[in-house]
């Protein structure tokens, strides 16, 4: 069974639902040549110092470079010397059962990057493993590598060879291939899975300390399952020409991969079950939309080179129609169009991982069925600008946004996910989105500060909610911001942009108010268990009666907002309840009762409800009386009908505002005695109208639609 916890960053890795917290030359001349310059490398930096000397067999540390003397327009942003500074050689025992790679007996050591780098004094990083460092042995609880950040460092390497030409990506996207079918299971009931961990000395650790499920880590289908198959479609698609023999044995190994989901995930294709109410398909890897969406990404790449596949292709449309039945939500009600990662849970959505409209856009365009690409482009155009007004890509919304913590996984998944929506629609406003987006890594984000550094290819390991930065810099971190400067230095214009407008200016969304700040109630307050099974109370909870009451203030405001009660409802109390605004102006009445449980974990769901009329502008005040059984209210989330965020810099302004309004309504754009552009688009993304503005005024917005403002 999958969880969620919610994680502290000081070290995060998504192995799966639950963040963990732990302490052209012939390919073979290519794998030569990476190791010689690896050494190289190392002996120059050690005799400059820019990295010290390795602590022990198991630990090395570097400096952050100087900033290089570059200009922003001309440089690429994509940097990938802390990348390479993680990679270190492992040389696995000989005749390991089930395991083998490429060439193994002619080049018997792998290349593979270390899971995590630690901050350390002086600006120098130390190259961690997971879990409790035996230090005897020299060996983890987890391991020093681990197959998740093999397999997406692979992806970063084609992807950079594939934009470049640079043969040391090529050589390093080689090794890290090499590494990735290692570590998969090539035989026995167990084939095509894949083994999670692998300690320094090259040993395999299937069953890692913490435990992480499945155990052992290649008895089932997981995300690094779907990670594989990620890596090894890219890296078919890249090496089909360039190395056919290696190519045909990576279009092996991922043939292996797809019987594999074939046997443990596809034959259920077509079953569906219920999660507290909602259809939810039964054939997603470990019920995750999120997994699945990897996959499906390697999978399209694969069919795109090579169309005559029909096994990937059957598996590639299997998940992504799986995929786009966790779509849900409206433009009025939570989560707003958004595809949710967990059929276990209706009421979770979490940023890292969020590919799910990166992977239906890529479908959608290699399958040639625009259906699949519809959820995705209600994800990028109704909850992508609630996102982006709301505070940017939240770890977790349970289903409040109750893990403000924010990181580099979560910010890249948002910008692929908008690019490829852009490209399957040709939508400008949505490539206009994903620059806005992609200001977090240079400072549009609640610290003001970069979160990657062009100069050395540091990616920091997130945000906390109060603007502190985790300074370390672990493969998964860097490997997401590495992702996004490569999307970037495809589109020139786009990266000048994001790069050039870097200070939030102004941000007007969805707020949270705490039902325990009632500023009056004859109620009670409580403080459940924090994490449900498949949802998260934010603070407290406060419990009425029938017959009872509660005020809240929810602050000041020159618009109209959309309030929605967090409630939980259980199965054993239906209850109804009237809402007020100020001065007794009716919002609604709502009904609450618990859905048919299903395979969610828990009984009882904890949702937002939508009212059905929105709080007037400039009333502060919101009142709930509770007609009939008991309300228990974790929280109000409290949205303008018209949402903004306006980013400044160098670069100039880029304004975007968002509708949730039932009906067109007129917004206020831009700024008085400032000249700048407006291109209004509807819900689908579809440009309507372009303004020449002369000062602010107000243009009309289509409901569900956004307008933006490049000045």
């Amino acid at each position: 069974m999958a969880h969620v916890r919610r994680p502290s960053i000081a070290r995060i890795a998504h192995r799966g639902r639950t963040p963990y917290r732990v302490p052209q030359p012939e390919a073979p001349k290519a794998a030569s040549v990476l190791r010689a310059a690896m050494a190289l490398v190392l002996a120059f930096a050690v005799s400059v110092g820019v990295f010290a000397a390795p602590a022990s067999a198991t630990v090395a540390t570097r400096s952050a470079p100087a900033a290089a003397s570059v200009t922003a327009a001309a440089a690429p942003l994509t940097n990938l010397a802390h990348l390479d500074f993680l990679l270190d050689e492992a040389t696995p025992p000989t005749e390991v059962p089930g395991h083998t790679t490429y060439r193994l007996a002619e080049e018997p050591t792998l290349i593979l990057p270390w899971t995590y780098a630690d901050s350390r004094p002086g600006g120098t990083f130390q190259r961690v493993g997971g879990g409790k460092l035996d230090e005897a042995t020299g060996l983890w609880g987890q391991g020093a590598y681990n197959a998740d950040d093999v397999a997406r460092a692979a992806v970063v390497y084609l992807r950079h060879w594939a934009l470049t030409g640079a043969e040391t990506s090529r050589d390093s996207a080689y090794e890290m291939l090499r590494s990735i079918t290692y570590l998969q299971t090539d035989d026995g009931p167990n084939a095509g899975n894949v083994v999670l961990w692998m300690q320094p000395d090259g040993t395999l650790n299937p069953s890692a300390d913490p435990v992480e499920l499945p155990d052992p880590s290649d008895s089932g289908p997981s995300y690094w399952l779907a990670r594989t198959i990620w890596a090894l479609g890219e890296g078919y698609a890249a090496f089909q020409d360039a190395d056919p023999e290696f190519a045909a044995f990576l279009e092996e190994r991922l043939a292996l991969s797809v019987a594999a989901l074939d046997r443990q995930v596809l034959t259920r294709y077509g079953e569906w079950a219920e999660s507290d109410g909602m259809r939810v398909p039964a054939w997603l890897i470990v019920d995750g939309a999120d997994a699945s969406a990897e996959a499906v990404l390697g999978l399209a790449a694969r069919v795109e080179a090579q169309p005559a596949d029909t096994a990937a292709a059957d598996a590639m449309r299997k998940l992504a129609e799986g995929i786009a039945a966790m779509s849900a939500g409206s433009v009025r009600s939570w989560p707003y169009g958004a595809i949710l990662p967990w059929a276990q849970s209706r009421s979770m959505w979490h940023a890292w991982g969020s590919l799910m409209p990166a992977a239906l856009a890529e479908a959608s365009v290699v399958l040639g069925d625009d259906g699949l690409a519809q959820p995705a482009i209600a994800d990028a155009a109704s909850f992508t600008p609630t996102l982006l007004t709301a505070g940017g890509p939240d770890n977790g919304w349970f289903p409040s946004p109750t893990d403000r913590v924010q990181i580099a996984y979560g910010a890249d998944s948002r910008l692929q996910s908008l690019l490829a929506v852009a490209d399957a629609t040709g939508s400008g406003g949505f490539e206009a989105l994903a620059g806005m987006q992609a200001a977090w890594f240079f400072g549009a984000n609640r610290a003001g500060e970069p979160m990657y550094d062009p100069a050395t290819g540091i990616t920091f390991d997130g945000l906390e909610e109060d603007g502190g930065i985790n300074r370390n810099s672990g493969a998964e971190s860097t490997i997401h911001g590495l992702l996004s400067m490569i999307a970037l230095d495809a589109r020139p214009g786009l990266a000048a942009r994001a790069s050039s407008v870097t200070t939030i200016a102004e941000r007007a969304g969805l707020e949270l108010v705490e039902a325990e700040s009632a500023v009056e109630t004859d109620g009670a307050i409580s403080t459940p268990e924090s994490w449900t099974g498949e949802s998260s109370w934010s603070e407290n909870a406060l419990t009425l009666a029938p017959g009872q009451h509660a005020v809240f203030d929810i602050g000041a405001a020159d618009v109209r907002r959309w309030v929605e009660p967090v409630v939980w409802s259980s199965p054993s109390q239906d209850g109804s309840r009237s809402w007020w605004s100020s001065e007794r102006v009716p919002l609604g009445v709502l009904s609450e009762s618990a859905p048919a449980q299903g395979i969610s974990p828990t009984p009882g769901v904890l949702l937002p409800h939508s009212l059905q009329l929105p709080v007037f502008a400039n009333r502060q005040q919101v009142r709930v009386d509770v007609l009939s059984g008991s309300l228990q209210l974790d929280a109000l989330l409290v949205r303008p009908v018209a949402s903004r965020l306006v980013l400044t810099g160098d670069g100039g302004v880029t304004e975007l505002v968002h509708s949730s309004s039932a009906a067109p309504q007129p917004i206020r754009i831009g700024r008085d005695g400032e000249s700048a552009a407006v291109v209004v688009y509807d819900a689908s993304g579809a440009e309507v109208r372009t303004y020449e503005l002369r000062g602010a005024r107000s243009v009309p917005v289509p409901s569900g639609g956004f307008a933006i403002l490049i000045g």
